[in-house]
């Protein structure tokens, strides 16, 4: 088997100074690539700032002989971002690779998420992607060649109560992926979206109340964390991360679930559906109460590329119901 290297590869890591980040700029690094270390050093809710964090990984880096420079600049203002990437052509020249990774939690019910607890879950998950994305992006397609990669979440993807607020900024990773992935194509630029599952310091911000939730209390009755628990150590994600990021990875516009040793591609799907009747007409409310269950089916999904493709399923789709010629 191949070793897959990094040579001559410039990364940025955002969120690099502890959990998934840390051992993604590691192994990174132990691979070949000249990595940038980007940590605001805050608390996992996102308070105050050191750069301790990102320093001691640069250390780690530089201590078994790789290549690396921090960055302690903030992801969640455009001049924090632009500064980041600044860094990284700098200090070597050109960017290949962005792992989108910093965060933090505000946990609490939906209907008592204050501003305080939004605007800066979505500033630091979904504002900084486009705050450092943006100009890494510009120095990738001048060269012809990147990869990005999103940390999405499956609190978003699938679910979790009393994370509203961490889930809307998750979730729109997914579209800002997919976008970049169609947009980056033109440019030998790729992106995907990984759901990472690691227990890490933001398992601090576990406020257990969302037990109150009886239908969510019994999913985590059901869960065998004794199980699966020594395999949801930040490391356990770090193989599928960098595979995204590499150019032995040919994959775009991909959702990828890694989660306690086990990965797999997360599909959007739409299934097959029911058609109104041939025609100009409109269906009536109670036509599509009737045909709900086959609104439901799933059992003949495509999966759309773009908006364009599902339009292209929907004739086909179509015809075969006899709507269409």
């Amino acid at each position: 088997m191949t070793e897959i290297r990094f040579d001559n590869r410039v990364a940025i890591v955002t969120g690099a100074g502890n959990g998934l980040g840390r051992s993604y700029a590691l192994e990174l690094a132990r691979r070949g690539a000249k990595v940038i270390v980007n940590d605001l050093g805050g608390s996992s809710s996102g308070q105050g700032a050191s750069p301790g964090a990102a320093d001691r990984v640069v250390d780690e880096i530089r201590a078994a002989g790789g290549e690396a420079v921090a960055s302690h600049d903030s992801v969640a203002t455009r001049e924090g971002g632009a500064a980041i990437v600044q860094t990284a052509l700098d200090s070597f020249g050109q960017v290949d690779i962005l792992i989108s990774n910093a965060g933090f939690l505000r946990n609490s019910r939906f209907e008592d998420l204050t501003d305080a607890q939004i605007d800066p879950i979505l500033d630091v998950h979904l504002k900084a992607a486009f705050y450092v994305g943006q100009p890494a992006y510009r120095a990738m397609r001048a060269r012809n060649y990147g990869r990005m990669l999103f940390t999405g979440s499956a609190s978003a993807m699938f679910g979790h109560a009393w994370q509203a607020n961490y889930a809307a900024g998750k979730g729109g990773l997914m579209g800002l992926s997919h976008v970049v992935a169609i947009e980056g194509s033109a440019y030998g630029i790729q992106s995907n979206l990984l759901l990472p599952t690691a227990v890490s310091r933001l398992a601090d911000e576990m406020d257990t109340g969302y037990t109150e939730i009886p239908m969510f209390a019994e999913a985590i009755g059901q869960a065998e964390f004794g199980v699966v628990g020594s395999r949801t150590v930040p490391e356990f994600n770090t193989s599928l991360a960098l595979y995204l990021v590499s150019e032995a990875c040919s994959a775009t516009h991909g959702i990828y679930s890694s989660n306690a040793g086990r990965y797999a591609r997360v599909r959007i799907c739409a299934g097959e559906g029911w058609h109104a009747t041939r025609g100009d007409a409109p269906p009536s409310l109670e036509d599509v109460a009737a045909h709900f269950a086959e609104i439901e089916d799933s059992s003949r999904p495509a999966e759309p590329m773009t908006v364009y493709d599902e339009i292209v399923e929907v004739t086909a789709s179509g015809r075969r119901a006899g709507v269409f010629d």
